[in-house]
């Protein structure tokens, strides 16, 4: 049997075949946020044409003013600080310190190391009465690092781990902290910060820090940052407000090469108390000396000197006198470096 006879197709008419049927045009996500991406675009370039500084992190808002006072660096008593340079690249040292006759701690003997590359940085210590502290920063890129902090002490409650992530932009800086987290029920602090550039000369931020102790309590404070640059760098002026009535405002200025000074001023203005302390530093650096001098509202006048002898010793002595409390306190301290290492490893000149 013949099979039937289809009559050819006529001219300008094609086979209606499936893969002749125009096709409806698929939705495209691209294009309906081109627009979005557009104006980001156009935001970002102009953004990076104001050609703004990094700020710098919150928590080196008042890095030069704490260089300068001698909060962070006055002691009382004996002390002793005896380090030893194993390796220069990865860094590697050992540290022993010793403390003892303060009148504010007990005599104290601390170990510890000190791991460095370009892009790991390990410390780790450990005392007499076997508690241990380490910290671990990683670099995953330039401008972002994650930091851990943990410290496992006998006595209870003094126990704890913090874990970090830092991120610098071009023009702005982001932090992200928390103490002592636990996923189960979400205690712990949790602190979040947001710095940006203004201007070449201006920086302002916020800080948000929420503290929850126990599942049923929980407080949430907000602070807000400003800080002030100079155009030749020589002068910083930053303040913390919190909206609880407590204020902090710093000012640092470089007067020469190798003098600084720096003033603080703390209120706080609550309902429940109502306090201010002002403190005025200076600092010198000449060629092998360091003097700290501050003085504050309290009636506390202290000083620090560190002399060096020589490259790997240094000599302190500190001394505070309380007027109002009618006490003192007086502080001397050794720093002795020594290495393993060959000139040649260290990176110095061959001796001829």
């Amino acid at each position: 049997m013949a099979s039937p006879a289809f009559p050819p197709a006529k001219d300008g008419f094609a086979d209606p075949s499936p893969s002749s049927i125009p096709q409806a045009p698929k939705p495209s996500y691209t294009s309906a946020l081109s627009p979005l991406t557009s104006v980001y675009n156009r935001f970002s370039q102009w953004r990076k044409s104001l050609d703004l500084p990094n700020p710098g992190t919150v928590e080196n808002l008042q890095k030069e003013v704490k260089s300068t006072h001698l909060t962070n660096f006055m002691f009382d008593g004996g002390r002793a600080d005896l380090t030893k340079s194993l390796s220069m690249n990865p860094a590697f040292q050992v540290t022993h310190s010793f403390t003892l006759g303060s009148q504010v701690s007990t005599p104290s003997y601390n170990f510890g190391a000190v791991f460095a590359n370009n892009d790991v940085f390990l410390q780790g210590s450990v005392d007499h009465e076997g508690n241990v502290s380490a910290r671990m920063n990683q670099g995953w890129a330039e401008h972002s690092i994650t930091k851990i902090q943990t410290q496992l002490s006998s006595q209870a409650g003094h126990s704890m781990i913090q874990l970090e992530h830092d991120y610098q932009g071009q023009d702005y800086s982001i932090n992200a902290k928390a103490v002592n987290p636990w996923p189960a029920d979400l205690t712990g602090i949790y602190i979040g910060s947001y710095f940006q550039s203004i201007t070449k000369n201006l920086a302002l931020g916020v800080e948000t820090l929420y503290q929850r102790p126990t599942p049923d309590m929980s407080e949430l404070t907000t602070s807000y940052l400003a800080k002030l640059t100079s155009d030749d760098k020589n002068w910083i002026a930053t303040a913390q407000v919190q909206p609880s009535g407590i204020l902090q405002a710093t000012y640092w200025q470089k007067l020469h090469e190798k003098v600084e000074v720096a003033a603080d001023l703390q209120v706080m203005a609550a309902p429940q108390r109502r306090d201010a302390i002002a403190t005025l530093g200076a600092k010198y650096d000449l060629r092998m000396t360091t003097f700290r001098a501050q003085l504050d509202s309290t009636g506390k006048v202290s000083a620090l000197l560190e002399q060096r002898f020589a490259p790997t010793f240094a000599f302190l002595v500190s001394g505070e006198i309380d007027h109002f409390k009618n006490a003192a306190k007086v502080g001397v301290g050794v720093m002795i470096e020594s290495s393993t290492l060959t000139p040649e490893e260290m990176g110095m000149p061959p001796q001829p």
